[in-house]
């Protein structure tokens, strides 16, 4: 994404996240946008000081996430943070427009970038803060424990050196790949927990034996044996650059007329400003319910279509009550009803519920809509004016036919995982689930961005997104943080330390009692000799920004600083992320 210029009188306090916000709106084509004014800033109504996407990363618990898998915090070499809360101001300026059709009264809309980094680790905070243990939280765990993955997050390389992302979305195919590769069948059993659950912990602990397979098949041999066994296996590319994507989303009207009226009227905002506003969802897993969780917090109504019996994800520990915490993050509040697709009863069912509805969102694979004749073109004639949004893994960008569109596969072939690590380690995905988070933010972007149409035009349409078209939004560049940028080791934690500390390294040195030519490892050795606590003053009289990283989402969750950005009950989660005034 080539980032655009802000427009005149916007705040310049997260820059980032703002140019991000104003490419998005820019993108609306609405000329009432520039109407509503909107501010990002650092902090919002947290009272942890925050100055930069590095501070927020370390004090709001990306940097424990994404570090999990490595066994120590890192900080994720992009912007993500940013990026995210340049999302949430564009959500929010298109939601102020919807308001005040309905007659409300909303002239700004506020948010930042450390609101939107809690929203963005609304599963990991929800499964630390539930009744049942989270195997990934409190401080990481050595990396390599229990088999071996590798620290980069990224365990496959071949004996010609492709290293690749793999996914297999069952056990079946996940014994098949490894059986056609030769893998002992014990190894490959062991494996596959760890594997299955990589997205909800951000660990993966594999046998080295795995490893030692794969590295002694060329990657020709590797894709046979994914292609054979229904598994998917892309090469992680080594260029950061994202690919070029005009647009995150596209829309598309339809060419029949539809409904304008937004809600009921009212002449003052109560902080939901798409109440009356209703949405049917028929989504699994994180993109699809994370783009119904930021419509419902703006104030929709969100039904979900789930199968007979519920969707299977609300049973998976650790539990919040009688649910899933981490499903409990995108769903909770949701209205539920079980419809059996596959019969005619089930189909007409849907058709009714889309009927008295304003949007239909479904993150289905390539061609089920068609199959069960609830794609755009069908439901079209049953709601008039209805917006159809459909939150792919990869639209069209890989052809009629393209592997699975999961998460890691995403980063691994759109350049983000070379983009989210060092310049000294290797191209790997990070398994805090970047594109998933993000691609349902966009995709809730798009669909108000078709409400505001659908209010001009009178017409409603397709939204279509996907984890790849969003992966693209996140600005990056060549080259990625050094020593410096990563937290540095105390006795007790972890210190994030500002952009002072790569620029006068004699300054980080003098404020830790040495001397200024002191190098990177007499500089790390002196730091665990005290505790994070005691640093602090010195490094703060020196001049150099310092932030204690999180390494517990428990205690984030414990926190009276980060108490006006999180409510807790069964489980912590994050309040809705805008302020309309």
């Amino acid at each position: 994404m080539t980032l655009c210029v802000p427009r005149a009188g916007a705040p310049a306090t997260a820059p980032v996240a703002v140019a991000v916000a104003a490419h998005l709106l820019d993108l609306v084509g609405e000329p009432d946008t520039a109407s509503v004014g909107w501010e990002i800033d650092w902090q919002g109504p947290l009272t942890v000081p925050l100055a930069d996407e590095r501070a927020v990363q370390a004090a709001c618990g990306i940097m424990h996430v994404h570090g999990r898998a490595a066994g120590r915090p890192a900080p994720l070499a992009v912007d993500y943070a940013s990026t995210v809360a340049g999302v949430l101001a564009a959500q929010g300026v298109c939601a102020a427009l919807l308001a005040r059709a309905a007659g409300a009264d909303v002239k700004r809309v506020r948010t930042s970038v450390g609101q939107a980094a809690l929203l963005a680790l609304a599963q990991y905070l929800a499964a630390a803060t539930a009744d049942g243990d989270d195997p990934g939280d409190g401080l990481p765990s050595p990396a390599g424990a229990g088999g071996g993955h590798a620290p980069t997050g990224c365990p496959f390389v071949s004996a010609d050196g492709v290293r690749f992302e793999l996914e297999a979305l069952d056990a079946e195919r996940w014994l098949d790949f490894w059986q056609l590769l030769g893998a002992d069948r014990a190894d490959t059993g062991r494996g596959w927990r760890s594997f299955q659950q990589r997205f909800a912990t951000a660990t993966c602990s594999l046998p080295l034996a795995l490893s030692a397979t794969v590295r002694r098949a060329p990657f020709t041999a590797v894709q046979s044996a994914a292609d054979r066994s229904g598994a998917a296996v892309l090469p992680v590319r080594e260029d950061p650059l994202p690919p070029t994507v005009t647009s995150p989303w596209t829309l598309t009207p339809f060419s029949g007329p539809g409904g304008t009226t937004i809600g009921r009227p009212r002449t003052s905002t109560d902080g939901a400003p798409l109440r009356g506003l209703r949405v049917v969802e028929s989504a699994r897993r994180v993109q699809g319910p994370m783009a119904g969780h930021v419509l419902r917090l703006l104030g929709a109504d969100v039904v979900r279509v789930e199968p007979p019996g519920g969707d299977p994800m609300r049973g998976i520990p650790p539990m919040a009550g009688t649910t899933s915490a981490r499903f409990s993050a995108l769903n909770a509040g949701k209205a539920v009803t079980e419809v059996d697709f596959t019969t005619d009863a089930g189909r007409q069912a849907v058709r009714e519920l889309v009927s008295e509805a304003d949007v239909f969102l479904h993150n289905w694979a390539p061609g089920k809509a068609a199959r069960l004749g609830l794609d755009a073109d069908d439901l079209r004639p049953v709601r008039p004016g209805l917006v159809y949004a459909w939150a792919s893994g990869w639209g069209d960008a890989l052809g009629p036919e393209p592997p699975v569109g999961t998460d890691y596969l995403v980063q691994a072939h759109s350049g983000l995982a070379a983009a989210v690590r060092p310049v000294d380690e290797p191209p790997a995905p990070s398994l805090m689930t970047l594109t998933d988070v993000l691609g349902g933010l966009v995709c809730a972007h798009g669909v108000l961005a078709a409400l505001l149409a659908r209010l001009r035009t009178g017409r409603g349409g397709r939204v279509d997104s996907s984890l790849y078209s969003a992966a693209t939004l996140v600005p990056r560049g060549p080259g990625g943080p050094v020593a410096t940028d990563r937290p540095l080791r105390t006795r007790d934690g972890y210190i994030a330390l500002g952009p002072q500390a790569r620029e006068r390294p004699g300054l980080l040195a003098r404020a830790l009692g040495l001397g200024p030519s002191a190098g990177a490892d007499t500089i790390a050795s002196r730091a665990r000799t005290r505790p994070t606590t005691d640093w602090l003053p010195g490094l703060a009289a020196a001049g150099v920004a310092a932030t204690p990283v999180c390494t517990s989402l428990a205690d984030l969750a414990r926190d009276a600083r980060f108490a006006p950005a999180l409510v807790v009950a069964d489980h912590a989660a994050p309040r809705a992320p805008w302020e309309f005034s």
